[in-house]
């Protein structure tokens, strides 16, 4: 694969991404792709997917894990339901990332990524240990499939990220980097984070956004297309020529909504994204 692939995350059958018609008719060559529904994880659906991302020439890069009862309706909804830090979905969670690792090996995927949720700020607390030991089980089954678990970026600082990896202690976690949720949930400078956090990186994002009129942390910061809010694209393409990263650069715009809008956003990101890549890479 080319150095800095651009690719677009693209949706099976969950509504989320850009459909996959739409990424080939773009001329995409690589995408993230959100988890299927449960009935649709099968053998022969699993078979169908793959004949058809062939057909279209397109590579999967990793798949995204994601669950009933998952809400983005604010931080403090998200905090309450997402990922694995609500006890009530933990355990079905987990037993479900099992089933979706298993589906992913048969596309031959080796990533799985995710937003685990809102990791604890007391690394003395129960709850904290409690998602050590979850995402301690989830990287040992991943690893078992030879898979590895990347982290999204956004709901702690970089530093807190960092932390957590360490206390983690599993080698097949990494990260899947998003500089506009650092600003969409107030944790800090994206390209100061990226620096920092810059080792673990294995795949990212091209989303921007703009910090809050209200209290970062509390209210939300308000996501606009790619180069067109407070990322600074052209730095952060920049920082990671700097940091070594030679992988996709994916193009997240999320408006399934206003499927017309949504692929005129990714077009002119792509534009800019190749403009970009030219003079870094020329």
């Amino acid at each position: 694969m080319e150095k800095w692939p651009v690719g677009v995350f693209a949706s099976i059958d969950a509504g989320l991404g850009v459909k996959l018609e739409v990424a080939h008719e773009l001329g995409i060559k690589t995408v993230q792709v959100h988890t299927p529904h449960r009935e649709t994880r099968t053998p022969e659906k699993a078979k169908a997917f793959l004949d058809q991302i062939r057909e279209f020439g397109i590579q999967v890069s990793c798949v995204f894990l994601g669950f009933e009862g998952e809400s983005y309706e604010s931080i403090q909804k998200a905090a309450e339901t997402v990922g694995f830090v609500p006890k009530a979905t933990r355990a079905e969670r987990l037993a479900e990332s099992r089933e979706i690792s298993d589906f992913v090996k048969l596309l031959g995927v080796e990533a799985i990524g995710s937003h685990i949720g809102f990791v604890p700020h007391d690394r003395k607390s129960a709850e904290y240990s409690d998602m050590i030991d979850t995402i301690q089980e989830l990287a040992d089954y991943l690893e078992m499939n030879g898979q590895r678990l990347h982290l999204e970026t956004g709901q702690e600082k970089a530093e807190d990220l960092l932390q957590f990896l360490s206390d983690v202690g599993r080698k097949n976690i990494f990260i899947n980097f998003d500089p506009a949720n650092l600003i969409l949930y107030g944790m800090g400078n994206p390209i100061e984070s990226l620096k920092k956090v810059g080792k673990y990186v294995r795949s990212i994002h091209c989303k921007d956004a703009l910090k809050t009129e209200g209290t970062p942390g509390v209210d939300w910061g308000k996501e606009v297309p790619f180069g067109k809010g407070q990322v600074d694209a052209d730095l952060f393409l920049k920082t990671l020529l700097e940091i070594g990263y030679e992988g996709p650069l994916t193009i997240e715009r999320e408006i399934p909504e206003e499927p017309q809008r949504q692929k005129e956003e990714i077009e002119q990101a792509l534009a800019l994204i190749e403009k970009i890549k030219q003079n870094l890479l020329a």
